[in-house]
């Protein structure tokens, strides 16, 4: 009989305090029941989400259901750091990471799951909207072409062959994620991209698994321009060590080298 798979749903909150419930409330039964932990990491919203949440909860009796706020404001990427440290101390085989924007439909979370089941020495899983017709989904056109442009290259720097790497739809086999230096990583945006790095640096495998995109009246935190320049910053970064020259010559005790040498 197959070992049963100690999965968590990990919904990363800022400013969510109008979708968190919908994005709990569309979340599978069926996820609902195997998850061994659903948790909430809020990063300092001004907008009570940590009230609404911790509300829902005890108003519903939701046993499954833990929420924490964070005292300050540790970014997108600090926020993910934390959730995973949590998954990882609590000895769960996988994490997910939902959105509590909704903006990633809960309701594929059993696709998301799936691959692990099948093969558990899968490093992650990611939702891939790009596999499916973004454009349909609502994402507007300079995000689209954006994507695709910032992937092209990111692929052609790396040597991969991923649809995206920009969604945030992800789950992580925790017993890697214990084997990375994650931690080191930014605390901004574009840690989903150092983290891929990583992986793709130690020939971890990754699977894409097609989801719908949807666009509502939810207001994006991401500075495109920034976050494209350092997407592309860290992938640049990754090759350019991979180049025992400038690794020796010219990188050697600086800046550039020590940020990259993390990833």
């Amino acid at each position: 009989m197959a070992k049963q798979l100690k999965f968590a749903v990990f919904i990363i909150a800022y400013e969510a305090v109008k979708t968190f419930v919908s994005a709990y409330e569309r979340i599978p039964n069926q996820i609902k029941k195997e998850a061994f932990d659903i948790y909430v990491f809020d990063d300092a919203s001004t907008d009570n989400t940590y009230l609404a949440a911790i509300g829902y909860k005890y108003l519903n009796k939701i046993k499954k259901l833990n929420i924490y706020r964070n005292k300050v404001n540790l970014g997108y990427g600090g926020n993910q750091k934390k959730g995973y440290k949590y998954a990882i101390n609590k000895g769960y085989d996988v994490v997910v990471m939902l959105h509590a924007d909704a903006q990633y439909a809960p309701e594929k979370l059993p696709e998301i799951i799936k691959p692990f089941k099948r093969n558990p020495e899968i490093a992650m899983v990611f939702g891939s909207r790009m596999l499916g017709n973004p454009l349909e989904g609502g994402m507007p056109i300079y995000k689209f072409l954006g994507n695709k442009i910032l992937t092209f290259l990111e692929n052609l720097i790396l040597r991969t062959n991923f649809s995206e790497f920009h969604s945030g739809y992800r789950a992580y086999n925790c017993n890697v994620l214990k084997k990375i230096p994650f931690e080191k990583l930014s605390n901004d945006f574009h840690f989903d991209t150092e983290i891929i790095i990583q992986l793709v640096s130690k020939n971890y495998k990754i699977v894409e698994v097609p989801i719908p995109t949807h666009y509502g009246d939810e207001k994006s935190h991401v500075n495109v321009i920034k976050y494209g320049i350092n997407c592309l910053f860290a992938v640049i970064n990754y090759r350019l060590l991979q180049i025992p020259l400038i690794k020796r010559k010219f990188l050697n005790g600086h800046e550039i080298y020590r940020k990259a040498r993390q990833i």
